[in-house]
């Protein structure tokens, strides 16, 4: 049974940095892109990043590209999230996802997404 489990949320002040990880245990996750949605209060879940399965094609959401970085370890099996100069607008629950097709990559809609962790929340003050 696939399980991810996301960590490294909490509550920093704008201009602050934070690294997301996410632990993935009963999938083959060289095989697999990976990616992180967030979903802020009273809105809908919306894309982050994304990375394919071997690390040679990310993705990013306007709103966060030049501060956040995505990348992976397939030694561990986990996927993180680099985030810089946060702003108070990236407040959110952030969630892990994994592809539910071998080597295919994923986001921004979340149509190709096959597992979800159980979120993170960050928090930001201004």
């Amino acid at each position: 049974q696939e399980r991810l489990v996301e960590s490294g949320g909490g509550l920093v002040q704008a201009g602050d940095s934070l690294r997301l990880s996410c632990a993935t245990s009963g999938l083959s996750f060289r095989l697999y892109a990976m990616g992180w949605w967030r979903q802020a209060p009273g809105k809908q879940r919306e894309f982050v990043s994304s990375i394919n399965w071997d690390a040679s094609s990310t993705r990013y959401a306007d709103s966060v590209k030049g501060r956040f970085t995505v990348s992976r370890d397939n030694a561990k099996s986990t996927v993180y999230l680099q985030m810089n100069s946060l702003r108070p607008e990236d407040t959110a629950v952030y969630y892990c996802a994994v592809g539910k097709t071998i080597a295919t990559m994923i986001g921004p809609d979340a149509g190709g997404v096959g597992s979800w962790g159980q979120g993170t929340l960050v928090t930001v003050s201004s």
